[in-house]
């Protein structure tokens, strides 16, 4: 057991992931955690405007994406999905490891004008909100822990209806009508209020998706399952304690061969196997983040040795705990970055054409595709 000096320095890494402890208020929001353990951002990172017919063809940089459709109607597509899904008021398209998305809205005749959204919404100035179709893109960073976990966690496309519910309904149309606001209002402060805007709206969209689709097992589906949830919450709060099955299916008022059966269909693995990875991502944080001794990490999160928590690591992470934090702390900073603000005219901004200059991203959609990013 190390000294209590070293031991208030693990429990002081270990508790950045929020476990909660304190608070009555949140006691069992292990969503929460998670998301403060994988840093999750939703940063808005475009959008656009169009009235009339419009066609918009954009590569996707980011591996999670959130399309959202502000005001009027869209149809969206994207490689490697079954078919389109149509976006009313307020819906939100998550696009999920897909390299391109083809958008179409927009009434009368003619033929569609194909638009390149920018980067500092300048065409969104002016936007009429009951005669145009407006659209402003997400992307979701996330530390790498915390990329492969939500990856697996989503569909490729997923729809998130705001028509779904009174509730997703409020959410999602009342965000997205203070993140439109924030946009075009011009007003001081309008960048730090878009990055929160961003974020708000990252979680109302994925505490819709939860409720209105049918999750496939992990551990997305795992933190939102009522019955499951006392013992998630014993191996989140004191992931150092030698937990026993039995144990845990006494927290959720279940016989261990049911408790075993339900978390291994909900999570997609057994419970203790879940318990060494969510120490092992705790591992992670403290070791990229921290500079705690690891004969120290691995008693607190209840290995018997240095060597015993070195071998488990390596086993699930792919190198040994002293390599992986020097790995950690040798790579840049993630790439995404939200948008600066930049205030234009509030003149009304038609789509661009075709033949206008391309911007600096490279067409990746056939027949002959515009550059765009969203």
């Amino acid at each position: 057991m190390p000294p209590p000096s070293r031991r208030r320095a693990v429990l002081g890494i270990i508790d950045r992931a929020h476990f909660m402890r304190k608070s009555t208020a949140m006691v069992g929001d292990q969503l929460s955690e998670v998301f403060d353990l994988v840093e999750i951002r939703g940063l808005v990172s475009g959008g656009f405007a169009a009235r009339g017919p419009w066609l918009a063809r954009a590569p996707i940089q980011d591996p999670l994406k959130l399309i959202a459709m502000v005001y009027g109607r869209a149809r969206l597509t994207a490689d490697g999905v079954a078919g389109p899904i149509e976006l009313e008021p307020g819906d939100v398209a998550i696009l999920n490891g897909r390299t391109w998305l083809e958008q179409q809205g927009g009434d009368g005749d003619g033929p569609r004008q194909e638009i390149r959204p920018q980067e500092n919404f300048a065409r969104l100035s002016g936007a009429d909100p009951n005669s145009d179709d407006v659209v402003i893109g997400i992307a979701v960073d996330l530390n790498p822990i915390g990329r492969a976990l939500l990856q697996e966690a989503l569909p490729a496309m997923g729809h998130v209806q705001a028509s779904a519910s009174p509730a997703a309904a409020a959410d999602l149309r009342g965000g997205l009508d203070r993140l439109f606001n924030e946009v075009t209002g011009h007003r001081i402060g309008a960048g730090f209020a878009i990055r929160q805007h961003g974020q708000l709206l990252l979680l109302d969209v994925l505490r819709t998706y939860v409720h209105q689709a049918e999750l496939p097992p992990g551990w997305l589906r795992l933190l939102t399952d009522e019955r499951l949830r006392p013992a998630v919450h014993l191996m989140h709060t004191e992931p150092g304690k030698p937990w026993r099955l039995q144990e845990l299916a006494h927290a959720a008022a279940m016989s261990r061969t049911s408790f075993a059966e339900r978390f291994r269909t909900v999570a997609g693995q057994p419970p203790l196997t879940y318990l060494n990875q969510w120490r092992m991502l705790l591992a992670q944080r403290a070791l990229r983040d921290g500079d705690v001794r690891i004969g120290s990490l691995a008693a607190e999160l209840g290995y018997a040795s240095e060597s015993a928590f070195s071998t488990a690591f390596k086993r699930e992470v792919g190198a040994s705990p002293l390599h992986y934090r020097h790995q950690a702390r040798a790579q840049p900073p993630t790439q995404a970055k939200p948008i600066q603000v930049q205030h234009q005219p509030t003149a009304p901004c038609p789509p661009q054409r075709l033949h206008e200059p391309p911007s600096r991203l490279e067409p990746v959609l056939p027949p002959a595709p515009s550059s765009a990013k969203m």
